[in-house]
């Protein structure tokens, strides 16, 4: 039975992944798998790629073959360097970046307004409605005035 290390797809239109498998090469691509030994999203940022080292060893020791895309990311991974004795066995796998812890900003700070305080409210306050008494009064004189005229 040949035996190969290949991609099985999972996912949407236009947005897959894929998981690093075993399988005879006769199966259908997305069909039973021998065994699962990574995973690989391609359309993160950088590309995700985990891969169990141990079990990739294990089967590139007894014979199975991995495709091309596979191959690749086992360059990445440093396995196949490692699984042929050649330097560079650490690969050249980048990792996401972990988010920055989010830091509050200072009081005075200019993405937080300064809070109005209470006895800001207070002197605003009585201005506030005498304009209005004003406009009301205006208001009010002004359908009066066209009524008698």
């Amino acid at each position: 039975m040949a035996v190969k290390i290949r991609l099985k797809r999972f996912g949407k239109i236009r947005a897959p992944y894929y998981r690093i498998v075993v399988m005879d090469s006769r199966t259908r691509r997305d069909g039973r798998a021998i065994e699962e030994i990574g995973k690989y999203h391609p359309t993160e940022e950088p590309s995700f790629i985990e891969v169990n080292s141990e079990r990739a060893q294990y089967w590139l020791s007894v014979g199975a073959q991995p495709t091309e895309q596979v191959h690749a990311i086992l360059k990445i991974t440093g396995d196949w360097q490692k699984f042929k004795g050649e330097p560079g066995a650490e690969g050249t796998l980048r990792t996401k970046q972990p988010k920055e812890a989010f830091v509050t900003p200072q009081k005075g700070s200019v993405i937080i307004p300064e809070a109005i305080t209470p006895k800001k409210e207070a002197a605003e306050a009585p201005a506030d409605a005498a304009e209005t008494t004003e406009v009301a009064a205006d208001s009010a004189e002004a359908p009066a005035d066209e009524k008698t005229e």
